[in-house]
C-alpha cells in the first residue's frame, strides 16, 4: 500500500507544478462570469478542471471523480478524487496571491489524502488520515516536505483566528483572538494545520473547498467540526453534491472545541 500512496504523492505534486504553471500565466489577466451560486468562474477555472479530470483518469482509471466545475454526482467507485481546480478564484481573478489547486482523495465516501498547492506563493500542503477506514500508509501532514503540526498555544488577542465573508455576525460578541479574512478555504484551514493560526470558521464551504483540508488539519493534530448535526463523511454514492454547503469550525486541537463552538454555532444554523 505504500507504493500506492508514494505514486499518489508524486502524481499530485507533478500534476498541480503543471498546472500551476500554466495557471500563472494568467493570474490577475482574465475575466469571470458568475455561477447560479455566486461564485465566480473563469476559462482558467475550466480548462484545469479538464485537464486535471483526463490526469487522474490516465493514471487512475479505476478511481472517481468530483469536481467543482463539472462533476457534482458521487460516483460509486471505492476510491474517489475530489477537485476544485481553483480555490479562491475572486483572488485569482483580482491578482491577490493567495489561491491554490485543491485535490482531496475519498476512500469509501472518507477523506484520507489531501493535497493543495498555491502556486503564487510555493506553498504545498498534504496529509495522510486513515481513521477507521481500515488502510494503512503514511501518516501526519506536511508544508512543502516538512512535517507540521497545530498550535498548542491558548487563545489570545495575540494570536489569529479566520473568518470567511459571511462569518462576520461573530463580532456581536467578545472574541478571543484577533481574526484575519483570508477569501480562500482551503488557505484559511492550512494555516491552522500549520499552527500560524489558532482555527478559522467557513459558513458555505462546498465539499471541494473541505475534502483535501479535512485530511491535512487532523493529520497535523488539528480538529475538523461540523456547525451542522449531520456528520459531513462519508458522502453517499448517488447525491448531487453541487450545491450543498458544509458550514465548519476548524481548531488547532480538540480541547478549543468548546471555547469557539459557542461564538460560531449560530452560523450553522443560518440558511444562505
Amino acid at each position: 500500500m505504500n507504493s500506492f500512496w508514494e505514486e499518489v504523492l508524486v502524481f499530485c505534486q507533478t500534476l498541480t507544478n503543471t498546472i500551476g504553471q500554466q495557471l500563472m500565466k494568467d493570474f490577475g489577466q482574465i475575466e469571470a462570469s458568475r455561477k447560479s451560486d455566486g461564485s465566480l468562474v473563469t476559462q482558467a477555472d475550466r480548462w484545469a478542471d479538464q485537464e486535471i479530470q483526463q490526469a487522474i483518469a490516465q493514471q487512475f482509471p479505476d478511481h472517481g471523480i468530483l469536481t467543482e466545475e463539472t462533476e457534482h454526482i458521487l460516483p460509486p467507485q471505492e476510491f474517489c478524487w475530489v477537485v476544485d481546480p481553483i480555490d479562491g478564484t475572486t483572488n485569482f481573478t483580482r491578482g491577490l496571491p493567495i489561491w491554490g489547486i485543491s485535490l482531496g482523495l475519498l476512500y469509501r465516501g472518507i477523506p484520507v489524502f489531501g493535497f493543495v498547492h498555491f502556486p503564487p506563493i510555493q506553498q504545498t500542503y498534504h496529509g495522510y488520515w486513515f481513521a477507521d477506514s481500515g488502510l494503512t500508509g503514511p501518516s501526519g501532514a506536511y508544508l512543502n516536505g516538512k512535517p507540521i503540526q497545530t498550535s498548542p498555544d491558548e487563545p489570545s488577542l495575540n494570536h489569529i483566528f479566520n473568518l470567511c465573508a459571511r462569518s462576520t455576525d461573530v463580532f456581536q460578541n467578545p472574541f478571543p483572538c484577533k481574526v484575519r479574512m483570508i477569501g480562500v478555504s482551503s488557505y484559511s484551514s492550512a494555516l491552522v494545520a500549520c499552527g500560524a493560526s489558532l482555527g478559522g470558521v467557513e459558513a458555505t464551504p462546498k465539499i471541494w473547498d473541505i475534502a483535501a483540508v479535512w485530511v491535512i488539519v487532523q493529520g497535523a493534530g488539528g480538529a475538523f467540526i461540523p456547525l451542522e448535526p449531520q456528520p459531513v463523511f462519508p458522502l453517499q454514492v448517488g447525491e448531487d453534491y453541487g450545491k450543498r454547503s458544509f458550514p465548519s469550525l476548524v481548531v488547532s486541537r480538540q480541547a478549543l472545541v468548546e471555547q469557539f463552538l459557542p461564538l460560531v454555532q449560530f452560523i450553522g444554523d443560518r440558511v444562505f
